[in-house]
């Protein structure tokens, strides 16, 4: 192979020739997050939010050999309704390309990809962190290390509330990886926009979110920033209604043995029966909140 298999949607090839914004987005959210149609139509509504705010989206899949740099309405379709798709990071991806199957990229993977593409600022829901009850499994997203390794700036609703947020902080200070909270002096909580800590480093504006994405290339610095964006506050669910509810999500799955790359697709199905439905209209509202966030510091940075 003399070049890398990167395959540019229309949209986007035409963005990178005008030098318009870009904003990368995932696709485990289609794969693994919700039945179709509903997840389709998700994505679909997050990137025209992307579109809205002037700049334009990149959903990132990885289809017949090929990484997929934003997706046709026929490509999205067409990953929306597939089975056994493959949730991808910074392990698996080369192997999956390599043998012609169909992955979701995480955050990890995504970074890897948005990075390839040249494309600097990513949206997402939440990042995965430090699982519960690492100091026994180990469990450890790679997406912590990715956020070390990779300059990409991710827009999130901070790490997934079913983690051990003070150990994720912890891992990420310890990785040199700036977690910014906007808006606010807290780390937000995924469903609820406050977690009870501090987040080191606050930003009001989206434009010292980008200057600080460029002067972190400018002193050599590797790796990205984690924009902590909370979730809208007609959207929330609050830190002492969710707890309860996690708790009860995380026994089961401790009950039933599940683990691994398992564990949060299990949890967040829990979660949406457990608050009938309702921790996924919060999920979808965050998403959205992080498109609007992620467009203005890919505008900034364009």
């Amino acid at each position: 192979m003399t070049s890398l298999p990167l395959t540019y949607s229309p949209e986007v090839a035409a963005a990178r020739a005008s030098g318009a914004p870009l904003v990368a987005l995932e696709s485990t959210i289609i794969t693994h997050g919700m039945p179709f149609p509903q997840n389709v139509e998700t994505a679909r509504a997050v990137e025209a939010e992307v579109r809205a705010h002037g700049a334009v989206p990149a959903t990132i899949a990885i289809m017949d050999g090929q990484i997929h740099i934003g997706l046709t309405d026929a490509e999205l379709d067409r990953l929306g309704q597939a089975s056994h798709v493959a949730k991808l990071s910074r392990a698996d991806l080369a192997a999956c390309l390599a043998t012609g199957g169909m992955g979701a990229t995480t955050v990890a993977a995504t970074m890897i990809c948005a990075h390839l593409a040249g494309i600097k600022v990513f949206a997402t829901g939440g990042i995965g962190g430090v699982h519960r009850g690492a100091e026994s499994s180990f469990d450890v997203s790679a997406d912590l290390m990715e956020l070390a390794a990779t300059p990409v700036t991710v827009v999130a609703a901070g790490a997934k509330a079913i983690l051990d947020l003070p150990k994720t902080l912890e891992v990420l200070e310890t990785q040199g990886v700036p977690v910014i909270a906007f808006g606010q002096d807290d780390f937000p909580a995924f469903w609820s926009r406050r977690s009870g800590l501090r987040a080191p480093l606050r930003m009001d504006r989206a434009e010292d979110i980008a200057a600080a994405h460029r002067m972190r290339g400018l002193l050599g610095l590797p790796g990205g920033q984690l924009v902590a964006n909370p979730i809208p506050p007609e959207a929330e669910i609050p830190l002492a209604e969710i707890t309860p509810v996690i708790e009860a999500a995380l026994a089961e799955a401790a009950a039933q043995g599940i683990a691994a790359k398992a564990v949060t697709p299990f949890l967040l199905d829990r979660m949406f029966q457990l608050t009938s439905g309702r921790s996924l209209t919060s999920n979808i509202a965050l998403v959205l909140n992080n498109a609007r966030l992620g467009a203005a510091i890919a505008g900034h940075l364009a």
